[in-house]
């Protein structure tokens, strides 16, 4: 085990910055014990268990990693809880937004560095309801993945499979596991080449949303899905959720909206669009729920 404290200067709440690593309540590459916060991770240098504890009575964020990628994941751990993140030129355009960053000043976009670990989640998520989408990464996890090092196996914690395994898994198996070619296919392809997606990280915004959208079944959703999560990027929308134009429309105007119109209601916010609606969707009152919710499909065969 290395241990890490880090003094970060300014609030730092540790299970709201990690939030949106967490794919479902049952993600099986990310536990909570009390406080702790339990990471299963590959980093460039192995397999890492990330152990992470906001102490804010010291202003100290307390961590402890085993396994080979132990030194990269604290390294990395300022990052991860939003340190690289700069709201410098954040300007509130709206009165909510003003009330919300005014709530919340010390809102930060965290970077896990590890564009794989964000791409794989985000694709089986592709235009399939969040059960759907959450139960296939269980078992693509649980099926083809493997335990995390040190106390975090003792914790049913796993690690994501790596591109090597991902490449393995055959067309029927991907079916098994209620993820579909339109996703399997993507996933496979990216295997391929994940050694250049992972240098990713490296680049700006556009540029790494522009090479990630030449993958074919890479999309304007999972591109800002994955650059929010892996590089950080505040200025990342995910265009095409079915719920976010319409989330932020009722925050604002009380009413839906779509695509076109939440471009154009989070353009002043350049290069801050990604942050405005986190505030947006914070400070907002919620779209009602009207009628029966999307339903799974259930024409894949059973796993």
């Amino acid at each position: 085990m290395v241990d890490r404290v880090w003094r970060p200067g300014r609030p730092c709440p540790v299970g709201a910055l990690l939030a949106p690593l967490r794919r479902g309540a049952g993600d099986p590459t990310y536990r909570r014990d009390g406080d702790d916060h339990w990471l299963g991770l590959r980093a460039p240098t192995g397999a890492a268990t990330l152990r992470v504890r906001s102490e804010p009575a010291l202003g100290e964020v307390h961590a402890q990693a085993w396994g080979p990628g132990a030194d990269w994941a604290l390294e990395r751990l300022p990052a991860l809880l939003g340190d690289a993140d700069d709201p410098a030129g954040f300007t509130p355009h709206h009165d909510l937004v003003a009330r919300a960053w005014e709530r919340h000043p010390d809102l930060r976009i965290g970077r896990t560095d590890r564009v794989m670990e964000a791409l794989v989640p985000a694709v089986i998520e592709q235009k399939v309801t969040g059960q759907e989408a959450f139960a296939g990464f269980r078992s693509l996890v649980h099926r083809h993945g493997e335990r995390a090092p040190g106390p975090g196996g003792e914790r049913r914690l796993w690690l994501q499979p790596g591109p090597e395994a991902l490449r393995r898994v055959p067309s029927w198996e991907w079916l098994r596991m209620h993820i579909d070619p339109a996703r399997s296919r993507p996933l496979v392809r990216a295997a391929g080449v994940a050694g250049s997606l992972e240098r990713l990280v490296t680049l700006d915004g556009d540029e790494a949303d522009r090479r990630l959208r030449s993958l074919p079944g890479i999309g304007v959703w999972t591109s800002a899905e994955v650059r929010q999560r892996a590089l950080g990027d505040a200025d990342a929308v995910s265009f095409g959720d079915y719920h976010l134009a319409k989330e932020v429309g009722w925050a604002l105007f009380g009413h839906d909206i779509d695509d076109e119109r939440l471009a154009e209601v989070l353009e002043p916010y350049r290069p801050h669009r990604g942050r405005a609606a986190m505030l947006i969707l914070l400070a907002g009152r919620r779209r009602p729920r009207r009628g029966p919710r999307m339903a799974p499909r259930t024409h894949l065969p059973a796993g």
